[in-house]
């Protein structure tokens, strides 16, 4: 069966698209989301348990805090504040640490750990995916549940300065705004003094609930100089300052209401030792949190090292902290130090709002949720929570009922953990069918080109399918039903989990009977090949006393194969794709090399087949009239023939040229060289001075 090469590369190309785009469902799995979106703004909140007893605790619990600062310094590593750093350009944030009303914790950002995704972590409590590393160049508005809008949604006015990636994201939630750009990284002081310099008129007013500051100095720096810059001292002493001037102007104003302020200081992300971010170095992914109000006063002796906590808690602290609900795709859990100094039966209410929202969340994106540790403590959680709220109502102020609300909470703790942590674990998740079925399109599209695409783009530009044997087609018959059992097994053994297995019978029976397909005509084609060999071989004794000229031509091409196959296995390990600059300096100067050793070979050292190397040589082969008589020779005793009558290029060069092609790979080599000085590239070396920064200066 003959087929065409145009539709030959159709059909490779078509599914060469279906076995990427698998393998990419499964390398970036979906989203741990709520499917019932953000247009139930005023779904009415879970009434407080009571196991039988009225309860009048149906609403959303009041805003703890009046107003709400947040000071997001980009880049706000946590030893910048933490660290010997902190306390020599920090003090007034080392004392607010150490003695003042706050709580710190070191929270951890999950990577991608670039500015957007990073907000958007701190605002809707969700794990942004790799995507949002594309969509950090220009941030789309944000429509998934989060803080900003739900504080809108009830009335909260809010100011903001800084970053422009709010003001994308946010279009139409500030009354007042002013957006800076990020992309200019060399300055680092006009950026932070353009949000600066609203402070003294805005703090003075008395319009506004909630006020975000997004200062981008720190990171400019980190990206221009590294974290080890004197720079970055300074830069912590200005923001120091700020922090105190609102701090103060929070204290102040806390003497006309009737409810505290709170003061958020964090960071987006951190800054690793060449002073960029995005990858997942523990620089990176560490940040700085540190929750200041006069709700959080502490006694004397009280010690308050800092906690580690998850960057999507903030989200389900700022929603109780302002009495909205909490984001519906968030995962994070409430930071319980910030109601810790509460009553009972508030704090028990909070956490039962905060398991309630997680516990839907795992229902609508595990399908086994039920088997879940963390959504089976919830339920006896809550069972425990109306028997304490039913002894609480009959006015039963016993050590029992104390010590049963304890148990309660640490009931209720446990489980956000187990629920948070089946959500990340959910978001975090490959699909490995998904992908390996991807792969092995992919590789099968890729092996039936190698092995047919001669052929296929030869003058005839025609493709010659065979015919398998009858016992061939026994076997292609059989591998889809293997296939099929197999993807039954996997199916039954992953619980609906992967996205083949989501997939109606008839589709995934399509997908299951082209692999077989490919795998045929692969092996088909490795058959008609070895046949070929064999046929040849038989002509071959013919022709034993020609020189064999190939051989040193395939050593190069086997040098290029093993590269390339090396290099894309390389791209498997993030360590390798971060230094994917050192793989290509080895690559291309062994490529360099080994051409150097044929040409010098070929020129120096001369060659077995001498009418093609050698330029003196000038008698054509004997061995073409050595065919056996009364046969015309065949394709490839031409082919010989066509070849032995005409000399190699570089025999027929001389003089200069000879010499610039002799010195030709010396001279990439040279340039390979400067250029690998010429600025350091990767993660390791990238802080190394090379010739970039010697020209700089």
């Amino acid at each position: 069966m003959r087929l065409g090469s145009g539709t030959f590369a159709a059909c490779c190309v078509v599914i060469e698209v279906l076995g990427v785009a698998l393998f990419l469902r499964g390398f970036f799995p979906a989203p741990v989301c709520s499917f019932s979106g953000t247009e139930h703004q005023t779904e009415s909140p879970a009434p407080e348990p009571s196991a039988g007893a009225i309860s009048n605790w149906t609403k959303l619990p009041p805003p703890l805090f009046s107003k709400v600062v947040i000071m997001l310094i980009d880049a706000l590593r946590d030893d910048f504040v933490f660290g010997s750093k902190g306390v020599k350009f920090m003090p007034y944030t080392t004392y607010l640490v150490e003695k003042g009303s706050s709580h710190s914790f070191v929270a951890e950002a999950k990577p991608p750990t670039v500015t957007m995704p990073r907000i958007k972590a701190l605002m809707t409590g969700s794990l942004p995916g790799f995507i949002d590393v594309v969509r950090n160049l220009n941030s789309p508005i944000l429509l998934e549940d989060n803080v900003i809008t739900r504080a809108k949604a009830a009335g909260k006015r809010i100011i903001f300065y800084g970053d422009e990636t709010w003001v994308k994201l946010f279009p139409k939630h500030f009354v007042e705004y002013d957006g800076t750009t990020s992309f200019f990284v060399s300055d680092y002081t006009e950026v932070d003094d353009n949000v600066t310099r609203h402070l003294d008129k805005v703090l003075k007013r008395r319009d506004w609930d909630v006020l975000i500051l997004h200062y981008l100095g720190l990171d400019h720096i980190g990206h221009t100089s590294g974290p080890s810059s004197p720079l970055i001292g300074r830069k912590l002493s200005e923001m120091d300052s700020v922090l105190m001037k609102i701090h103060t102007s929070l204290l102040s104003e806390e003497r006309e209401t009737l409810l505290p302020n709170l003061l958020v200081l964090c960071g987006d992300h951190g800054m690793s030792e060449a002073g960029g971010h995005g990858a997942s170095s523990v620089e990176e992914v560490n940040t700085a949190m540190i929750l200041i109000s006069s709700a959080f006063e502490r006694k004397p002796g009280d010690v308050r090292r800092p906690k580690y906590i998850q960057q999507t808690d903030l989200a389900a602290t700022l929603s109780i902290g302002l009495g909205l609900p909490i984001p519906k795709s968030s995962i994070g859990n409430l930071i319980f130090p910030v109601v810790e100094g509460k009553p009972m039966r508030e704090q028990l209410r909070f956490l039962h709002l905060n398991t309630v929202q997680l516990s839907k969340l795992l229902q609508e994106n595990v399908p086994s949720y039920k088997k879940e540790p963390g959504f089976e403590q919830f339920k006896v959680s809550e069972r425990l929570h109306g028997n304490w709220v039913r002894l609480y109502l009959e006015e039963n102020s016993s050590e029992v009922l104390s010590n049963l609300g304890s148990k309660v909470r640490r009931q209720y703790l446990d489980a956000l953990r187990a629920l948070s942590l089946s959500l990340s674990r959910q978001a975090a998740q490959y699909d490995v069918y998904s992908m390996a079925v991807g792969t092995v399109l992919v590789l099968e599209v890729l092996a039936l080109l190698l092995l047919s695409g001669p052929r296929a783009l030869s003058g005839k530009a025609e493709l010659d399918v065979p015919l398998p044997s009858p016992a061939f087609s026994l076997l292609c018959y059989l591998l889809p039903l293997g296939l099929a059992a197999l993807h039954v097994t996997v199916c039954t053994s992953a619980g609906g989990t992967c996205y083949l297995c989501s997939l109606p019978w008839l589709t995934a029976g399509g997908v299951m009977v082209l692999i077989s397909t490919l795998l045929c005509a692969v092996l088909s084609a490795l058959t008609g090949m070895f046949a070929g060999g064999k046929r040849l071989s038989k002509v071959r004794p013919a022709f034993q006393n020609l020189p064999q000229c190939n051989s040193r031509s395939s050593e190069l091409d086997l040098l290029i194969l093993l590269g390339t196959v090396g290099h894309t296995l390389s791209l498997g390990a993030s360590s390798f794709i971060e230094e994917e600059p050192q793989t290509w300096y080895f690559l291309v100067n062994t490529l360099c090399l080994a051409l150097c050793h044929e040409i010098y070979r070929n020129c120096f050292l001369g060659d077995d087949c001498a009418p093609q190397c050698c330029p003196h040589a000038g008698e054509d082969f004997d061995g073409v009239a050595a065919a056996p008589q009364g046969k015309s020779p065949g394709p490839d005793v031409w082919e010989l023939d066509r070849a032995s009558r005409h000399p190699s290029p570089l025999g027929v060069l001389r003089g200069p040229e000879r010499w610039m092609v002799l010195a030709s790979p010396w001279l990439i080599l040279t340039c390979c060289r400067l250029l690998r000085s010429l600025n350091q590239t990767g993660v390791q070396w990238a802080h190394r001075p090379d010739l970039g920064h010697w020209l700089t200066r």
